[in-house]
């Protein structure tokens, strides 16, 4: 999406309606906390989840005290309904009057949640977040995990907002040792200045449309974290009936079972787009706002029931086993399409999927999928499923072969992931010990332990090659993290010869299966490493490439 903004959503036209002057103003923050118990000012739904962990609610709080600025907020006055919270994790908030204007609150939500369960909590549970007091004598805030009352120096945050509550507990200080009570006394009267008349600047927006407030929000958001295309359009296709960020999740849910739940929300919110009609981009997905719920809702089963096949496919077929392992996200949502729209793929159908899949992957054509490339990926897709075309559109699938030394291993590219899945395809052994490699825990990718390097980093250090080039993907193969520390800093010449011996007769299928050519084996006994890294690359190139059929790529 980096080519696609969120604000491109909001469309304007002669019907737009003109923004209202905002109407800024200095309001107590215990005000503000308290239009928000009262139902006057709502929490919308689309946005992320507000509740901020224990300690970032300290850290507020702290600042609160201390008389630290912590920023502005921002409301939306209208009378448009949208899904609103009516609990700020257990501290439960009432709902406005029907028809009653409201002020949604667009920008401050952790830190007014945060003020308001903090000031208001009377609930049961000790390890409530609200359960929090402020020491004294340390003059810091503290979560506590008991209802019992605190020490006498401790007095509980939920009491600053009753004045004759608070200071009736202050008044037991007497009890303690005279020398201290002056000064623990002085702490709690400044504590309950500080809250009574923290001020901050709050705007109200009229009574405008969600086209216009939208794009206002994403300019001035002050977290730092715009709205997203899927909260946009959360807001957009709100209904009593219909949530957005729920009905993607259920997808997600859906294939969980088989590790792609990771998926990001904005590739599960393309396909809905394409299931209801429309497209890819950012501007098909913009016409979703106008979809009635039966609608959206037959769309996100259909999405739900392709992404089911569309895992089945990449996991039995192609070795992903998990959405961390996909080179580009971006292809789940056309392969989601393209299952949806041809659920029962004949064989030469799969044929035509599979090198879909290979070719996109090698040639990198999903790192720069824009908005045209959208549209020709949709209508092939159509062609495909209709029974015009025999294959699936795509670049022209020319690469070269020095991709594999011009790119490093790191976990969340995708060419890392391409050559471990390939690597996974050739049932890869142990190059010291022959044993077959747990291509499960290989391709987990929660963490990198089974790669590592042919040439071994310290002793291509010490013969100065640069960093880049020796994390070259062309160097790295699957190996144990026990063989890893047995060749240590050996230069291939030396540990190859162990290598040779174990395998014996069976030498050349271990090296295969790692990819790694006659060639190459070579290069590397000889410590050639420049000559290893060219003959390596175009092993892999080439396991690649003939994955896919011979008329759909080229080698160069």
């Amino acid at each position: 999406m980096s080519s696609e903004k969120a604000s491109n959503l909001i469309t304007s036209g002669p019907q737009a309606s003109v923004p209202k002057d905002p109407q800024p103003s200095v309001d107590r923050i215990e005000e503000l906390a308290v239009r928000i118990l009262k139902g006057d000012i709502l929490l919308p739904k689309f946005q992320r989840d507000f509740v901020w962990e224990k300690k970032k609610i300290i850290d507020l709080l702290d600042s609160v005290s201390r008389g630290y600025p912590i920023g502005s907020v921002l409301l939306w006055q209208s009378r448009q309904e949208l899904r609103s919270e009516n609990r700020i994790a257990d501290l439960e908030i009432d709902l406005p009057k029907p028809d009653y204007p409201v002020n949604y609150l667009l920008d401050g939500q952790q830190r007014l949640s945060t003020i308001c369960g903090a000031l208001f909590w009377q609930g049961n549970d000790p390890k409530s977040k609200w359960n929090i007091a402020y020491d004294l004598r340390l003059r810091k805030f503290v979560h506590l995990d008991t209802l019992d009352d605190p020490p006498q120096h401790q007095v509980r945050v939920n009491k600053l907002a009753d004045g004759a509550e608070y200071y009736k507990q202050i008044s037991t200080l007497h009890t303690l040792t005279a020398k201290d009570v002056q000064q623990l006394k002085d702490h709690a009267d400044d504590l309950f200045n500080r809250f009574k008349n923290y001020k901050i600047a709050s705007v109200t927006l009229g009574d405008m449309s969600i086209d216009d407030v939208a794009p206002i929000f994403e300019r001035i958001n002050s977290t730092g974290t715009p709205l997203t295309i899927v909260d946009l359009m959360r807001a957009a296709t709100w209904s009593p009936d219909f949530d957005l960020i729920d009905s993607i999740d259920s997808v997600l849910s859906s294939v969980a079972d088989k590790d792609f739940d990771a998926i990001d929300r904005k590739v599960v919110l393309r396909s809905l787009s394409a299931a209801v009609g429309g497209g890819f981009s950012a501007e098909k997905i913009d016409d979703l706002r106008h979809k009635d719920v039966p609608s959206l809702k037959s769309a996100i089963a259909s999405v739900r029931e392709s992404y089911k096949r569309t895992v089945d496919f990449l996991s039995t077929e192609i070795g992903v086993s998990s959405s961390g392992v996909l080179p580009y996200l971006n292809q789940m949502a056309v392969l989601g399409e393209i299952f949806r729209r041809v659920p029962v793929p004949n064989a030469n159908q799969h044929r035509a999927i599979v090198d879909w899949f290979w070719a996109t992957s090698l040639s990198g054509y999903f790192g720069g999928w824009n908005t045209g490339m959208m549209a020709a990926d949709l209508e092939a897709i159509i062609q495909f499923s209709t029974g015009k075309a025999d294959t699936i559109a795509g670049p022209a699938l020319i690469k070269s072969t020095d991709i594999w030394m011009r790119s490093s291993f790191r976990a969340n590219t995708a060419y890392s992931k391409l050559l471990a899945i390939v690597l996974a395809h050739h049932s890869p052994q142990d190059l010291l010990s022959g044993q077959k490699i747990d291509i499960a825990t290989a391709l987990a990718w929660n963490n990198t332990k089974e790669f590592h390097h042919f040439f071994p980093q310290q002793y291509l250090k010490s013969r100065n090659v640069s960093a880049s080039k020796i994390n070259a993907l062309a160097n790295i193969v699957m190996l144990t993290s026990a063989s890893n520390k047995t060749i240590s800093k050996k230069p291939p010449s030396e540990y190859l010869k162990a290598v040779s011996d174990a395998a014996g007769n069976n030498l050349k299928q271990w090296l295969a299966s790692n990819l790694i050519s006659e060639a190459a084996y070579s290069a590397a006994c000889e410590d050639r490493f420049d000559d290893f890294l060219v003959e390596r690359s175009k092993s892999i190139n080439e396991a690649v490439t003939k994955l896919i059929s011979r008329e759909k790529a080229s080698v160069v």
